[in-house]
């Protein structure tokens, strides 16, 4: 496709910064914007893959304390995300569970699976965190141990979920990967920081990344191929 032709359907606005960052060099600027698209395809799915095992490790936790419904009760009369502080999480996982009930296909992991991201990053705040009675650091039996320096508590996994979060949604609105925020200059060193920390995050929860994401990580590579175009 020739550049005039990608440039009507993707629009100029959006390619502008493409352009500019390849020096108006238009076949440079298809190729970055292609590579972006693919490394958010690479990111996409490690943050997919993570999002189920943060979920799982919860959901074995709160198993055993609060029933095998745990999540469903968690909005019932008494039930313990019906804190008037957690409104927010309450009519996120109230509004699932209508769903699901209307369709008639109601099950445990079917509700497990309408939470987003978010829910289990907020499961980390205070409030969550206490109310299931601070026992979600289980989840990440491997983290490193807390110094005077730096304190490895829920707060920190509540920060460290916040920027895999803030990855994921700008992914899902295809906002450039490859340029620092609000600049056109090529540059995959926020990708790369973020990498190492999901990487971190997942050795964390005693899984081996490599072995999981076999075949599918190819972020580095590709972080290569883009930078090859500064």
């Amino acid at each position: 496709m020739n550049y005039s032709d990608f440039e009507h359907f993707m629009s100029q606005k959006r390619l502008s910064r493409y352009l500019s960052a390849c020096h108006n060099d238009k076949r440079k600027a298809m190729t970055l914007y292609r590579l972006n698209m693919r490394l958010a395809q690479e990111l996409l799915t490690m943050v997919a893959c993570f999002e189920v095992s943060l979920r799982n490790a919860i959901d074995n936790i709160l198993v055993p304390q609060f029933g095998a419904e745990w999540l469903k009760d968690s909005v019932s009369p008494g039930g313990i995300f019906t804190n008037p502080k957690l409104c927010k999480t309450f009519k996120t996982i109230d509004n699932a569970l209508r769903k699901l009930s209307s369709q008639g296909t109601y099950s445990h992991s079917k509700l497990l699976a309408q939470m987003d991201f978010g829910m289990w990053k907020y499961m980390f705040s205070p409030v969550q965190y206490t109310l299931t009675n601070q026992s979600l650091l289980k989840a990440f039996p491997f983290k490193q141990r807390s110094t005077p320096q730096l304190h490895i508590n829920q707060s920190y996994i509540f920060n460290e979920l916040d920027k895999v979060n803030t990855l994921r949604n700008r992914i899902a609105h295809h906002e450039p990967l490859c340029f620092p925020v609000g600049q056109a200059v090529i540059d995959t060193t926020y990708v790369r920081v973020e990498y190492n920390k999901i990487k971190t995050l997942y050795a964390w929860m005693g899984i081996d990344s490599s072995s999981m994401l076999y075949g599918l990580d190819h972020v580095l590579q590709v972080c290569d191929k883009i930078d090859k175009l500064q």
